[in-house]
């Protein structure tokens, strides 16, 4: 979380050197995080990420074996697709050009934005996906919280290996629909673990593969010693490869903060807003700008949303589906801002394809909601029961009612100035990853480039 110039801590000496570098250009209140460090990160076993990256972007992880992980989450799109909602299995191309299977519906698609992946492997990441439907909790099973409940398996090294479980298990990402294969019907039919369940099915599709065999055995003894590849080890793996992969903490910002170049000009005029008049830092905390909360920000809903929410008001509830607690009803996670201003459309929902758009209903999003345009960046769609929910006059006084922020009156210089700070943000380096695409993956299956 952000840190005043006079509070004590651990850090306190480098806290006491960096502001007397950063105080002059930063927040208007005397306020900025700590820049990273080393210790803030799990560390990491590059033979280990290695194998995650193949792995990444390997179809044999999907039901029809027609889509990876880095469809979603490509580095050309900096970690997501560029897409409002993106288009899993059944679809054809990448990132904008990306056309669903034909007779799609706008249900078949991915109900929320696909979000970036910088620094997950930063300690302070204990929760994920926009509703924080996975997230560390002492009192659930194996201490996380996460859909398959008591079923969740052993063995995970961290929270983002639980993660990325996940849109394995989800029909529209990567499982499929119905039965139109082995993993989508186990899925189908709540056939999770054990013998013969979507978890089970996906890594024997794995040991199938030497290569993949001869990787893991050389990881883990009991691999080597003819044991079973666990959906845990495939998991560890995929984390291990995103945490290292796309570490993002060198952005002109970082280096401000850690004096070695401040910023200057609109950029450091950006900074003192959003740390002062603005008040953005208020959840945009910390030295990657979030506070891991849960917020009412009066979005947009464009498509359906995710299923499960109140049949009587057919929108996306976010948090609220999670914990069934009334003041969580449409709220959604606080993003961190690496690289943000390249991670467009915006929003849980991506109704937001101009990221100057976003900032100025943010400010303001109650009138903000009256004064909407759609607008979304979807190939072909979208179709116009996209905005069902969204032209449903209650549905957007509730979300108008939901809504925690107060107004805040910021110049259309100001805004610019915000920009120019997101866009301080940018770690070209992260985006561009360590591994980088690879020329082939194991299975021999296509890689999306």
């Amino acid at each position: 979380m952000a840190m005043s110039c006079n509070t004590p801590s651990s850090r306190a000496l480098l806290t006491l050197a960096l502001c007397a570098l950063v105080a002059p250009a930063g927040a208007a209140d005397g306020t900025l995080p700590l820049p990273p460090i080393d210790a803030d990160f799990a560390p990491i076993d590059p033979e280990e990420a290695a194998l995650g990256w193949l792995l990444f972007y390997d179809p044999v992880l999907s039901g029809n074996r027609d889509i990876a992980c880095a469809t979603c989450h490509h580095p050309h799109m900096a970690t997501s697709d560029g897409l409002s909602l993106g288009i899993g299995t059944g679809g054809t191309g990448l990132g904008p050009d990306r056309r669903g299977a034909p007779g799609m519906t706008t249900a078949g698609r991915v109900p929320r934005n696909a979000p970036a992946l910088f620094n997950l492997g930063a300690y302070e990441f204990t929760t994920f996906f926009h509703d924080g439907r996975v997230e560390q909790d002492s009192a659930q099973p194996g201490g996380v919280r996460s859909p398959l409940g008591a079923d969740l398996p052993r063995g995970f090294d961290s929270i983002l290996s639980v993660q990325a479980l996940f849109p394995m298990l989800s029909p529209e990402e990567m499982a499929g629909h119905g039965t139109e294969n082995a993993i989508a019907r186990a899925v189908t039919e709540e056939r999770f673990v054990g013998p013969d369940g979507a978890l089970d099915l996906l890594t024997g599709r794995v040991a199938a593969i030497p290569a993949y065999v001869e990787a893991f055995g050389r990881l883990h003894p009991h691999v080597a010693a003819g044991d079973a590849i666990t959906i845990t080890d495939i998991t560890n793996a995929l984390a291990a490869f995103m945490e290292l992969e796309w570490r993002a903490d060198n952005s002109a910002f970082d280096r401000h903060l850690r004096g070695e170049a401040l910023l200057e000009g609109p950029a450091a005029e950006g900074m003192a807003l959003f740390f002062g008049k603005a008040g953005c830092a208020a959840c945009h905390s910390g030295p990657f700008q979030t506070d891991h909360g849960f917020h009412a920000m009066g979005q947009p809903q464009l498509g359906p949303g995710k299923p499960g929410a109140d049949p009587a008001l057919p929108a996306d509830t976010g948090r609220h589906l999670v914990t069934g607690r009334e003041e969580d009803r449409f709220a959604f996670r606080t993003p961190s801002l690496r690289n943000v201003t390249l991670t467009g459309p915006w929003g849980h929902a991506g109704a937001f394809s101009d990221l100057g758009d976003y900032l100025r209903h943010h400010l303001d999003p109650v009138s903000g909601i009256d004064r909407y345009s759609p607008q979304a960046t979807m190939p072909a769609m979208p179709a116009p029961e996209d905005w069902a929910a969204w032209d449903d006059l209650d549905h957007r006084a509730a979300i108008a009612r939901a809504v925690f922020l107060r107004p805040v009156a910021l110049s259309e210089a100001e805004i610019a100035a915000l920009l120019a700070f997101l866009a301080a943000l940018e770690d070209p380096e992260a985006v561009a990853g360590h591994f980088g695409i690879p020329d082939a993956v194991p299975s021999g299956l296509p890689v999306d480039r």
